[in-house]
């Protein structure tokens, strides 16, 4: 990476820990909603819930890597919990669709502070923000009634 210095290291190592603390917080999130899913469906969608978890795991190691890359030290903290005491499917599914664009929103944060600057840090953000936008979509159809083809989010991280 011989553009190291041309942007602002300690904004995107900020920016990279806020990733980090945000998909620790989703490893936290889909790990709980898992357990508490209920019914004739729970099968199929808590095998889904928890490979989210493993995701959430994956994407803030990848985090936490690019941080001490660039020299930082990776946050010990974690995201915002938000325990709604709601745990039906639909419910679920709707706090899901808000932390995903919590997430969406940090992506495309590192985006803006690296482009053009970064090819390496630039790639890994777009390649975040399409995974994001895909998991967004994944919730929205899940979130339609049968046969509903409009969407419900708003995939640019705009609510």
């Amino acid at each position: 990476m011989s553009s190291i210095g041309s942007f602002n290291k300690k904004e995107v190592i900020e920016i990279l820990n806020r990733i980090l603390e945000a998909e620790l917080a989703g490893v936290i999130r889909y790990v709980h909603y898992s357990l508490m899913v209920f019914g004739y469906n729970r099968i199929p969608i808590v095998s889904w819930l928890r490979e989210q978890a493993n995701e959430s795991i994956r994407h803030a190691q990848q985090a936490g890597e690019l941080v001490t890359h660039l020299g930082g030290h990776p946050s010990l903290g974690i995201g915002t919990l938000l325990e709604s005491h709601k745990h039906n499917v639909n419910d679920i599914l709707h706090e899901s669709l808000a932390h995903e664009q919590i997430g969406l929103k940090c992506y495309y944060e590192l985006l803006n502070a690296i482009e053009g600057k970064s090819v390496y840090l630039e790639e890994y953000a777009r390649k975040m923000i399409m995974e994001e936008e895909m998991h967004i979509s994944d919730v929205d159809k899940m979130l339609r009634k049968p046969g509903n083809i409009s969407a419900i989010a708003d995939n640019t991280g705009n609510s």
